[in-house]
This record gives structure tokens, C-alpha cells and sequence, in this order.
């Protein structure tokens, strides 16, 4: 159960970072460690078969609370903005010699 604990752990640790991370406006570092508490979270429910009821009782409760805090941290996470692909402008300019005499 020692290792599950760490798990766990190590998720509420990535979470506090992205708390921290979205404190000091850095959004991009805050989602890096929601995606690592994301991979920690699934690494312990691919492990949820294996476990003992006592295991599933203990873990079950300390990762649904690392995950709430995790999905509230997500929700205040600034939405990335895409710049939208469009047509190259063509420069009529941009053929010419720069050298050449006009």
C-alpha cells in the first residue's frame, strides 16, 4: 500500500504546483503538472483491479480528493487561444530584385 500512497501523493504534490504555478500566472506550467498528476491518477486506476478492499477504501478516498482539487485547479486554467490559419497574402514586391533599377 506504501507504493499506492506515494501515488497518490505525488499527485497532490503535481496539483499544488499547478495551484502555485496558476498563482504566479504561469498557465503553462500549471497544465504540465495537471498533465503529470493526470498520468499519476491513471497509473493508480490501472492498478484499481489489483487492489485489496482495504486499498480500494484508503486509496479510493485520498485520489477522489486529489482529483477534485485537480479538476477545480483545471477549471481556473485560461483557456489557450489558437490564431486561425488563413491565406498567405501575396506581395507583389516580393518577386523583385531589390537591386534592380525600376
Amino acid at each position: 500500500m506504501d507504493q499506492l500512497l506515494k501515488l497518490t501523493a505525488d499527485a497532490g504534490v503535481e496539483v499544488s504546483a499547478a495551484e502555485t504555478a496558476l498563482e504566479d500566472e504561469m498557465p503553462q506550467a500549471a497544465r504540465d503538472a495537471l498533465d503529470r498528476a493526470d498520468d499519476l491518477l491513471d497509473d493508480l486506476r490501472e492498478r484499481w483491479p489489483s487492489m485489496s478492499p482495504v486499498e480500494r477504501s484508503v486509496i479510493g478516498g485520498a485520489a477522489g480528493a486529489v482529483r477534485r482539487r485537480r479538476d477545480a485547479v483545471a477549471a481556473r486554467v485560461p483557456v489557450r487561444r489558437v490564431v486561425t490559419d488563413v491565406a498567405a497574402e501575396v506581395d507583389p514586391e516580393q518577386d523583385e530584385d531589390p537591386e534592380a533599377e525600376s
